[in-house]
């Protein structure tokens, strides 16, 4: 087959996509391709998640089980452990995860390992796509040498391109088919090729210039938000010296119909993208002899909020008269965003944590996280009752699921430290009220 053959096949949708790991990125990737009519391979090494999807039972909360099931019987999708099915893929794409090491720099083993196994198992013509979030020039200092050791020559015989995944969790507005793409490839026919897989799955396809645009687009897309939050967050401690709600004030900035955007303070930033993604800009700026300031001082302001909110836990106990140690103290919220179970770079982690080492009794309440391991033990969520709220010395606010009862909080508890501005202020309401 001929390149002119891979247009066709991905064209009519008989192309055979390879998805290499099917967590929060790659999962909803491949069930969409699948249900557009593709026959999809989703590769993971995690053999207790293939077995679940295997069985239809989704881990993702942008993948309905019954969805999953769906493309499952009608044999568009298969999860599986082995890689050499990627030989018999048209299509591969690298849907791993790039952690930062504890010294705050990239760790791309997964992106490396994903990489070699595609080119162990490549057979021209074949598009080859990264969408891990990296650092600039991955793709063409890491992919292509790879492929190119294996007698493969990008545009002709392997197509590379580089685009960046923009899942956001739970997310009921833009799911994987509402986003628009940002496609840069190796060589023009690349990039032409990529695109044109894209254009089966969603309406928009932004086609840059080169892998590396791309790279960086999606690191200025989590810089901006980076930042911005980190400025709520200061701000928020600003309007506390005032006295002023930070909430009150932002919201009515944003009344403003043009040149502003509302970002809003919270405990801390978690998740994959946000606390990781731009401090691989930084890193490789590093490297060019260039300190990237703003990103600095972002991570340094938001990696702050997890001590300024038992600060203020702190205060609030010391204004009621109780002390931390024997002091109970109900969680609500564990989860690093509303709506979801994922705790990977939770700032309830941190809060926990210290505040477990002042020595008060702690737990938590998340409907998605039926347990956290906490400086090695294993705490399980509670119940939100009546009796729980009332017994607790305080309840912290940290993650603003729908779920939770916030009018039965401002009523049945004695004080409320909320840091998402998600607890009403009731009259004659039992407890007292702080927020972020």
């Amino acid at each position: 087959m001929n390149i002119d053959g891979l247009r066709l096949r991905i064209r009519t949708r008989a192309a055979c996509v390879g998805v290499i790991g099917q967590g929060y990125v790659g999962l909803p990737l491949a069930v969409g391709f699948a249900r557009v009519g593709f026959t999809v391979m989703g590769l993971d090494n995690d053999r207790d998640r293939v077995l679940a999807l295997t069985a239809g039972r989704s881990h993702s909360p942008d993948v309905a089980s019954e969805a999953l099931a769906e493309v499952l019987r009608e044999g568009r999708y298969r999860a599986t452990t082995d890689a050499s099915v990627l030989e018999r893929c048209d299509v591969v794409i690298i849907c791993v995860p790039t952690p930062l090491r504890k010294s705050k720099d990239p760790d791309i083993s997964f992106v490396v390992a994903a990489a070699e196994e595609a080119a162990a198992h490549f057979r021209a013509p074949q598009l080859v796509i990264l969408e891990s979030t990296t650092y600039p020039g991955t793709t063409q200092e890491l992919l292509t040498p790879l492929f190119e050791a294996r007698g493969a020559r990008p545009g002709r015989d392997v197509f590379l391109a580089f685009s960046p995944e923009r899942i956001d969790p739970a997310n009921p507005t833009f799911g994987v088919r509402d986003i628009p793409k940002v496609v840069g490839g190796a060589t023009p026919e690349c990039a032409e090729i990529a695109a044109l897989l894209y254009r089966q799955l969603v309406e928009r396809v932004h086609v840059v210039s080169s892998p590396k645009v791309a790279e960086l687009a999606k690191l200025y897309e989590n810089v901006f938000r980076n930042v911005n939050i980190a400025l709520a967050n200061e701000f928020s401690v600003m309007c506390r010296y005032l006295g002023v709600n930070s909430r009150e004030v932002i919201d009515a900035a944003a009344t403003k119909p043009f040149g502003f955007m509302p970002f809003y303070p919270g405990p801390g930033i978690g998740g994959h993208c946000i606390p990781v993604d731009p401090l691989y800009l930084s890193w490789k700026m590093r490297l060019n002899g260039y300190e990237a300031r703003f990103i600095s001082l972002a991570d340094d302001i938001n990696r702050a909020m997890p001590t300024h909110v038992v600060t203020l836990v702190s205060e609030a106990l010391n204004e009621e008269g109780l002390p931390f140690k024997g002091t109970r103290i109900l969680v609500l919220g564990v989860a690093y965003k509303r709506g979801i179970g994922d705790t990977r770079e939770s700032p309830a982690f941190e809060i926990i944590a210290a505040l477990r080492r002042k020595g008060a009794e702690v737990a938590y309440a998340d409907p998605h996280v039926p347990a956290l391991w906490i400086d090695g033990a294993r705490i399980k969520t509670v119940e939100v009752t009546q009796d729980e709220l009332r017994g607790a010395d305080c309840v912290l606010v940290l993650t603003d699921h729908r779920e939770f009862d916030y009018v039965a909080v401002a009523r049945f508890a004695r004080l409320i430290v909320d840091t998402r501005h998600s607890v009403p202020e009731l009259p004659g309401s039992r407890g007292r009220l702080v927020r972020l």
